[in-house]
């Protein structure tokens, strides 16, 4: 059991302190984000402005232009995003600025100590079953990894 724990311990520190920086980023990305929709620069995002978003968006995976998304364009989207992803993943940690990341650079902003005991709801000292789905489902909707209880 304390083997089982602190490998799911292990894994969401993966999870979750491998996007850290990108959760400090996220007031900037979102202002940034928010700039390029508001075409009109009038501070709000209408409704027009929200829709031509979309529509961008849907051009760019539609390489053939036909007005539909096969697979195979959805399988490059994802990946052109998984890519862009991955390029501010190395920015932000490759330190030595060589190209590639060492293990000490990727665990170097991990602090696991913090992030278990932010997740570990029923303070036993350890992550079970129950809030580690916990704190993966709460990452992948962009909440930190914080359990609703907080």
């Amino acid at each position: 059991m304390i083997k089982i724990t602190f490998t799911a311990a292990a894994i969401v520190a993966g999870l979750l302190a491998s996007h850290a920086d990108a959760r400090e980023d996220k007031p900037a990305r979102a202002a940034a984000m928010f700039e390029r929709l508001d075409a009109n620069s009038d501070g709000k995002l209408s409704l027009a402005e929200i829709e031509a978003r979309s529509a961008e968006r849907f051009a760019r995976a539609d390489a053939n232009n036909d007005g539909a998304l096969s697979i195979e364009e959805l399988r490059a989207a994802g990946d052109a995003r998984r890519a862009k992803r991955a390029d501010r993943m190395m920015q932000r940690l490759d330190a030595n600025d060589d190209g590639s990341l060492t293990r000490a650079e990727m665990e170097a902003r991990r602090n696991p100590a913090e992030m278990l005991a932010r997740l570990d709801t029923d303070k036993d000292g350890a992550l079970s079953a129950e809030e580690f789905a916990e704190a993966r489902q709460h990452h992948r909707h962009g909440k930190k990894g914080k359990p609703a209880s907080e």
